[in-house]
């Protein structure tokens, strides 16, 4: 059984009710059993302490004003001790000054008594199914933390291998290093064909901006792993389709320097290019970029053109959150970036190599 069908979130959840009135405890328990729920009763926080050691709760119903330790400072040792057990606070006082210390300290509910029957059972189907809902999305935040764990090292693993090669790369090897930008590729919504597109922008270019021939071959397979830092983001973040949250948009511009990391330290002069690319591709003309906001020429020239065909070939293509724009369209918003977002010299070159040729 996984961690996910372990959530318990029906009627056979464990419910503690804490009270040092004996009616109430009774009472309650005998609502909550006559639904189906497992109840245990606790008189004080310390008789509540001991129960939480020795046995699992799902829910806990706590009274406020108890002799001895307060029902507040028994959900705070609760939030922290234990953590998986959801809190309804329960207390004869209607005061922001009361409600505001159980909404601190993560009570899942406030419960003003002489209380009806009903309430009580819609807060605890209601704090349970909330509890669920928290501890599946840690779960599968753990889960994906792992998976990303284990394509790294895998990653690492296939790097420090090519890395022994040094500057003679078989063609296996070629054939590995883009399985490798394609395991990457895979986890965003976009195919492989983005890689094949990009890549054939960024050699026209580079050929157009005159780079030397020799280098062109290892420019095209650097181009392909410009993206190879997005194995180490979480697929939530990846596999959004709506707009990014702020934290979200820093977790994402973390896959530059993900992939420099994953591919530099290497004698190979094919992985050392190829983690420029992966760094660099992302900084703007302006300096406005990410992640080192480099501007002008500080930006290596190979990240300068892997921009330009990167944003091209994004324009070009249909996207969970957009169409494909025209080339046209795309092209006039290539011209707007010139000198902002790139190097103006190559988005000249580009926009007239699109212009005259096929794109």
């Amino acid at each position: 059984m996984t961690v996910l069908e372990e959530i318990r979130t029906g009627t056979d959840s464990r419910i503690l009710v804490v009270d040092d009135e004996i009616t109430i405890r009774q009472s309650l328990c005998r609502l909550l059993r006559g639904k189906g729920y497992r109840c245990e009763m606790a008189a004080d926080a310390f008789e509540a302490r001991h129960l939480l050691e020795t046995q699992s709760f799902e829910l806990m119903l706590c009274d406020v004003n108890m002799p001895g330790e307060s029902g507040f400072s028994l959900l705070s040792h609760v939030s922290v001790a234990h953590p998986d057990t959801a809190v309804i606070m329960v207390t004869a006082v209607d005061s922001p000054s009361a409600a505001e210390p159980a909404a601190q300290n993560g009570a899942y509910g406030y419960i003003i008594k002489p209380f009806d029957m009903n309430s009580i059972l819609i807060n605890v189907v209601g704090a349970l199914q909330r509890r669920a809902g928290t501890l599946r999305q840690l779960a599968r935040q753990t889960e994906l933390e792992l998976d990303v764990g284990r394509r790294s090292e895998e990653l690492a693993d296939a790097l420090a291998h090519l890395a022994l090669e040094g500057k003679a790369l078989t063609e296996s090897h070629q054939e590995t290093l883009l399985r490798l930008a394609l395991a990457a590729e895979w986890r965003d919504p976009i195919t492989g064909d983005h890689l094949n597109r990009m890549s054939g922008y960024s050699v026209r270019l580079a050929r157009l901006a005159h780079m030397e021939s020799a280098l062109i071959d290892d420019f095209r397979l650097a181009s392909q792993m410009h993206d190879i830092g997005k194995i180490g983001l979480p697929d939530a973040i990846l596999l959004k389709e709506g707009l990014y949250t702020d934290e979200e948009r820093l977790i994402m511009q973390q896959h530059p320097g993900i992939g420099f990391k994953m591919l530099s330290g290497s004698d190979s002069a094919l992985l050392q290019l190829s983690a420029v690319v992966a760094l660099t591709h992302h900084e703007r003309f302006d300096g406005t970029g990410y992640p080192r906001g480099l501007k002008a020429e500080e930006i290596p020239f190979e990240g300068r053109i892997v921009a330009i065909a990167d944003v091209y070939d994004a324009l070009r293509s249909e996207r969970p959150y957009k169409k494909a724009f025209s080339k046209e369209r795309s092209l006039d918003l290539m011209r707007e970036g010139r000198g902002s977002h790139f190097d103006p010299e190559l988005a000249d070159l580009f926009i007239q190599e699109m212009e005259s040729g096929e794109s």
